[in-house]
């Protein structure tokens, strides 16, 4: 499967992303790469541990004569978000990716690519078996469920790790080098709603928002793309005209991805169904609009549902109201701009995934920011509002972020090494999403850590791809700056 990748160039790096497309690696599901990757490191003769948790590291030994170089840490994630389009049902745990090359740039059919984490990783594993450079001692760091929960990170092993630079392989644009990063939380609310029967001259309707693009809920929440779960409350907001109440709901599955995708049973009394079609068909031509350039296929429709009123009961009429409602008024989107970092966004919140079944209501919230105690606050935000309707919320999986230094000696090797090889100074960046340098470095503070990577877009979506043309301009500078290093060069 994947045999096409096999002929592009870099072709280390494509043969072992290749590797990565044809092994299923949700979040939680990674045993079998990593049980792939210790076979083959045991076949090349490097050397390969685990620690507590789980997370792999291969080693490959320095070069004669340059032990005594400062070693490298390379570092990515061996898991990949699973999203599929809802015509192009994919099982991520046991079936290979199928990609295909268009217009240079590399695609999965109906899916996610994985690019994101694992072009970095394929990267890792193409220096530790490239014999045509000298190089101290390098450890490749692969963590596990860092889509999920960056529960890998986290549980990282103090004392384990040796090197004394970090390269994290987890950026998503030529030309640019990442030295900070948003820290973040999960906010995680539960509640249980009371219900009631249908009455005589009711019948229940499914309403669905669909046709949003989706992407990654840090590096793509500036470009006010459509969130499905805020507009489809915002049209059963609309809705509360006619009486409605909720059966259930089910919007967006990750909630560090941009939910694409929304569906809500409703009860309504029979004889508003025409006047609610014409406030649906009216709310999807103000959506277009108002998305226009960037979300242009939203669509609303209205369907019988699969339940029948003998079959189910809906939440009363007060439950439907306030949840509603506290769902409309809930925090979404870019909540801040930095002013010490022009253009990038400080705290920012997801509504990733928000369900109802039976009464139990659900969401999970990724609140992010480059300040702990902005996200500290937009968290207690939502403990706040979602306690007047009698919900529980709890804090989890919370994350520092990972404070710039503009003066490091790894930067200014970095800038050097990329104006040589691509001829060009790299933009010093600092992103709004969650990479692991800032949990990796509060373990092992003494690591001078930049990120950087290939071109990625849509990663988070089923749109993600990869231009081809970058990954060879990716592994160009990598190497070069893994030889730098233990050329002993100045930076």
């Amino acid at each position: 499967m994947n045999d096409h990748l096999l002929t592009l160039s870099p072709e280390p790096v494509w043969r072992h992303f290749r590797t990565l497309c044809n092994t299923p690696r949700p979040s939680g599901h990674e045993a079998k790469l990593v049980d792939i990757l210790e076979r083959w490191a045991d076949d090349k003769g490097l050397a390969h541990d685990r620690d507590t948790y789980g997370n792999l590291r291969i080693r490959r030994a320095a070069t004669p004569g340059y032990e005594a170089v400062p070693g490298i840490v390379l570092q990515g994630h061996l898991d990949m978000v699973t999203q599929a389009n809802s015509d192009h049902p994919h099982d991520f745990l046991n079936d290979p990716l199928d990609t295909f090359v268009e217009d240079g740039w590399l695609h999965a059919r109906g899916t996610t690519l994985g690019a994101d984490n694992g072009l970095g990783v394929a990267a890792a594993l193409a220096v530790l078996e490239a014999d045509d450079i000298a190089t101290g001692p390098i450890e490749a760091l692969f963590t596990l469920e860092e889509e999920t929960s960056l529960q890998g990170a986290l549980s990282l092993d103090a004392g384990w790790l040796e090197g004394r630079y970090l390269l994290n392989l987890d950026s998503e644009d030529r030309g640019e080098v990442y030295i900070g990063c948003a820290g973040g939380a999960d906010v995680v609310i539960d509640a249980d709603l009371p219900m009631r029967g249908c009455n005589d001259d009711e019948v229940m309707r499914r309403v669905s928002l669909t046709g949003l693009v989706g992407g990654h809920s840090g590096a793509d929440i500036h470009k006010e793309l459509g969130n499905a779960n805020q507009l489809l409350v915002r049209a059963l907001r609309q809705l509360d005209e006619f009486d409605i109440r909720l059966v259930d709901y089910q919007g967006g599955t990750l909630r560090n991805a941009l939910p694409r995708e929304a569906f809500a049973t409703i009860v309504i009394n029979e004889s508003h169904l025409p006047a609610l079609e014409e406030t649906l068909d009216a709310l999807q031509t103000t959506y277009r609009a108002e998305l226009a350039g960037v979300d242009d296929d939203v669509t609303l429709t209205l369907s019988p549902a699969t339940l029948s009123c003998s079959d189910a009961e809906a939440l009363t009429d007060t439950a439907t109201d306030l949840l509603v409602a506290a769902l409309h008024a809930a925090p979404y989107g870019v909540e801040r701009m930095s002013a010490e970092v022009p253009g990038v966004v400080e705290t920012s919140n997801n509504l990733g995934v928000v369900s109802l079944e039976n009464g139990r209501f659900h969401l999970c919230a990724l609140v992010r920011s480059l300040r702990d105690s902005a996200a500290e606050n937009l968290a207690d935000r939502f403990t706040a509002l979602f306690g007047l309707i009698g919900a529980k919320t709890r804090v989890e999986n919370a994350y520092p972020g990972w404070a710039p230094s503009a003066g490091s000696a790894l930067l200014t090797r970095f800038r050097r090494l990329h104006q040589e090889q691509v001829g060009s100074d790299p933009a010093v960046k600092v992103i709004h999403a969650g990479l692991e340098c800032g949990i990796i470095g509060g373990k092992y503070p003494h690591l001078e850590m930049i990120s950087f990577g290939p071109v990625i877009r849509g990663a988070h979506s089923p749109t993600e791809r990869t231009e081809i043309a970058s990954v060879e301009e990716f592994w160009k500078v990598l190497k070069a700056l893994v030889a730098d290093i233990a050329s002993g060069k100045a930076a």
